[in-house]
C-alpha cells in the first residue's frame, strides 16, 4: 500500500496530467500544488512510484505520466464523488416531457452523455436474442410502394420504405402482412431471418409477386434484427492531443465501428470496477480508456452505456455524469412501474 505522502504526490501528478496532457515534474508540483515537501523529496518519491509501476517516463521529457496501473489505482482509491444535481433536474425534465420508448431513451442517453463529457459514447441496446417481434404493419403508399412498421417487446420500432419494380395489389400486401404476423410474432429477433426463409414456399403459394415482397422483407429484417448499438461524439476525440496523429485517429475511428468489440467489453465481468455496488467498470485500451455502466432499463442487463476517451480523462467527472444519467433513466422506469401497479 502506498504511503500518504506518495498518494498525495501521485494524485497531484494524475490531476495535472489530466488537465494539461503534459508530463509532470517536481517543479510543477511545487508551484501549482504547494506540496509541503522539498523538490528532492518529490523527485525521490516520483522515482519510487515509477519503480512500483504507478508512473512512467516519456521519451520527450524528464517528467512522469501515470501508467495504466496508476490509473487503475486512481479510479479504485482516489476518485472524488461528484454530484450533478442541477444536471439531474434538467435530465428529469427532458425525459418527462413526453413518453419515450426504450430505443429513444437509449439514443438520447448516448447523445446527452457525449455532449456533457465532450467525449465519444457508445450505448448498447438489448441483444436481439432477448427481444421478440410484437407486430408487423404494412401500409400501402402506392401500387409500387409501401411502408412496413416493426415493433418489438422492448419498445423498439422501425419503419422501412419499400419500392417495388412492379405493381403490388393491396390484397397481396394484406395477405403478406397476415402471414408474417401469424408465423413470426413472438419470435426472437435473432430467429427472424431463418423463419422468414422457411416461409418462402407459403408466400409463393399465396401471393402473386411473392419474390418482390420476400426480398423486401428479407432486407428489412436483416437491418431490423441487427445489433442495437448507438455511437455519438466520434469527432470529439479530435480535440485531444493523444489523437493528433492522422493515422492513429483513423485506427481509433475504425475501432469505434467494431460492434463486436463493444459487446465483448460490455459483457465482460472481469473489468476493473470502481465499487461493486456502483456498477461502473473501466477498461484500458492503448492510450484509451472505456468507462461503462449497465443502463437500468427494465430487467435487461445487456444494455450498456460507455464513455470512450484518452486514458487521462477526468474519471471523477465522467463517473459522476454516468451516475446522474443512469439515475434519471432509473427514475423513468420506476415511475412507469409504479403507474402500472396503481
Amino acid at each position: 500500500m502506498l504511503t500518504p505522502r506518495k498518494i498525495e504526490i501521485f494524485k497531484a501528478i494524475v490531476d495535472e496530467f489530466v488537465a494539461t496532457a503534459e508530463p509532470v515534474g517536481s517543479k510543477t508540483l511545487l508551484e501549482k500544488y504547494h506540496l509541503d515537501y522539498s523538490s528532492a523529496t518529490i523527485r525521490s518519491e516520483m522515482s519510487e512510484l515509477e519503480e512500483l509501476g504507478y508512473l512512467e517516463k516519456t521519451h520527450t521529457s524528464s517528467g512522469r505520466v501515470p501508467s495504466k496501473m496508476g490509473y487503475r489505482f486512481y479510479v479504485e482509491h482516489l476518485l472524488e464523488d461528484k454530484k450533478y444535481e442541477s444536471m439531474q433536474v434538467a435530465l428529469k425534465q427532458v425525459f418527462t416531457e413526453r413518453k419515450y420508448n426504450t430505443q429513444e431513451v437509449l439514443k438520447m442517453s448516448c447523445d446527452i452523455l457525449s455532449e456533457m463529457t465532450q467525449l465519444t459514447t457508445v450505448v448498447l441496446g438489448p441483444l436481439s436474442a432477448q427481444q421478440t417481434l410484437l407486430q408487423i404493419q404494412l401500409i400501402p403508399l402506392s401500387d409500387k410502394s409501401a411502408m412496413a412498421v416493426f415493433e418489438t417487446s422492448e419498445g423498439h420500432s422501425e419503419s422501412r420504405m419499400f419500392n417495388f419494380k412492379e405493381s403490388v395489389s393491396t390484397h397481396d400486401l394484406q395477405t403478406c402482412t397476415k402471414l408474417l404476423n401469424d408465423r413470426l410474432v413472438g419470435s426472437s429477433l435473432s430467429d427472424l431471418i431463418e423463419k422468414l426463409m422457411l416461409m418462402k414456399p407459403i408466400l409463393a403459394d399465396k401471393i402473386e409477386h411473392y419474390e418482390m415482397l420476400f426480398e423486401a422483407f428479407f432486407n428489412a429484417f436483416i437491418r431490423f434484427a441487427s445489433e442495437n448499438i448507438y455511437l455519438s461524439g466520434q469527432n470529439n476525440l479530435m480535440n485531444h492531443p493523444e489523437f493528433a496523429d492522422v493515422n492513429k485517429l483513423k485506427q481509433v475511428m475504425k475501432l469505434l465501428e467494431n460492434s463486436s468489440l463493444w459487446r465483448s467489453i460490455g459483457s465482460s465481468q472481469g473489468s476493473l470496477s470502481l465499487n461493486k455496488d456502483e456498477g461502473s467498470e473501466f477498461v484500458w485500451l492503448e492510450d484509451m480508456a472505456v468507462v461503462s455502466s449497465t443502463l437500468p432499463i427494465e430487467n435487461d442487463s445487456s444494455s450498456k452505456l460507455m464513455v470512450i476517451g484518452p486514458s487521462r480523462m477526468k474519471y471523477d467527472h465522467i463517473v459522476g455524469m454516468i451516475k446522474t444519467l443512469t439515475k434519471a433513466i432509473e427514475d423513468i422506469y420506476r415511475k412507469d412501474d409504479d403507474h402500472e401497479e396503481t
